[in-house]
């Protein structure tokens, strides 16, 4: 097994509190629609039960991306090359990674996560997968550019992004984001992206509302987390998970609705809510195959190829960074 025990680049301050957590909480508790982003999911509990969400019968997203992977792994390999050190954007248990992995004779493997526990251990069990393949976990926040390890720094890069993660952020982040994955990897890189795509709003309702009701202990578990994390009073127990779709943007919407007026704090601010005032915690934009490529190319990531799974619900598609040009 080869991997070492990994970067650490998120900014805390001196009572160990993620800054940038603090700040979002705070600020998204403010606004008239409150919100959070849905990055701060993923704490260790929230990691954990979203990988709970993915074997969930009514979550479609991940069955159709590893079928994907598994039948289309040839044609990626050919196209992708051998050699390539792979920068998985948002790793968590990397699930999907060995089958990537095994298809394209990587260089090195490099995970960033924002939940360093969960990241490291994910990552040393690939290793342990990967004998002799280089792993290198950096715990980061990824929606801004990210310093890579020197091992890797002269390396041809792909980035890999799966899960249809980047229909979280609205267009301007979306964008921002894959802008500052180029920077992170350098001009010639090539990104494998996963998009998933719009179809009939009751299955995409069911995907983000199982009945088991593991998506609800996952969106509760984040006022979990900033109880713990930043000396919170909320009453979890008072909220009810709610998706909804929104047909004017293609998206699902998650948010928590408060089942009574409330008063609370966070980090000595204090908050209040009326009764079924909703808390907004994340975005699942769908695409088409042409918003998919748009989106793709308003970054700078110039589109190779695309691959849908039987069912035609979901898509990955390669892309890669190259030099900005003038339209003619």
């Amino acid at each position: 097994m080869t991997t070492n025990t990994g970067l650490k680049l998120v900014e805390r301050d001196s009572a160990g509190v993620d800054r940038a957590f603090r700040a979002d909480v705070l600020a998204g508790l403010a606004e008239p629609q409150k919100a959070i982003p849905a990055r701060w999911f993923y704490d260790d509990a929230g990691s954990q039960l979203f990988e709970d969400i993915t074997q969930q019968p009514e979550y479609y997203p991940t069955r159709a991306e590893t079928e994907i992977l598994t039948e289309r792994a040839g044609a990626m390999a050919d196209l992708i090359g051998p050699g390539r050190a792979v920068v998985e954007f948002g790793s968590g248990s990397s699930v999907k990674t060995p089958l990537l992995l095994s298809a394209i004779a990587p260089s090195a493997y490099v995970p960033l996560d924002i939940a360093g526990d969960f990241l490291r251990a994910a990552a040393a069990d690939l290793a342990a997968k990967f004998p002799g393949l280089p792993v290198y976990p950096v715990e980061a926040d990824f929606m801004r550019r990210v310093e890579l390890p020197g091992a890797v720094a002269d390396l041809p890069k792909l980035g890999f992004f799966p899960g249809s993660t980047i229909g979280n952020m609205i267009a301007r982040t979306a964008t921002d984001l894959l802008r500052s994955m180029r920077e992170t990897l350098g001009e010639g890189a090539l990104l494998l992206i996963g998009m998933d795509l719009v179809k009939d709003e009751a299955l995409l309702k069911a995907a983000y509302d199982d009945a088991a009701g593991v998506t609800a202990a996952f969106n509760r578990n984040l006022l979990t987390r900033i109880n713990r994390e930043l000396a919170g009073d909320i009453p979890v127990d008072q909220f009810r998970h709610e998706a909804r779709w929104n047909d004017t943007f293609a998206r699902i919407e998650m948010h928590l609705i408060a089942a009574a007026d409330m008063t609370f704090t966070i980090s000595g601010q204090r908050f209040t809510l009326r009764s079924g005032e909703s808390i907004h915690t994340e975005n699942s934009h769908k695409f088409t195959r042409r918003s998919a490529q748009m989106l793709l190319a308003s970054a700078g990531w110039e589109p190779r190829a695309r691959w849908a799974d039987s069912a035609g619900q979901f898509l990955l598609l390669l892309a890669e960074a190259c030099p900005p040009r003038s339209a003619p």
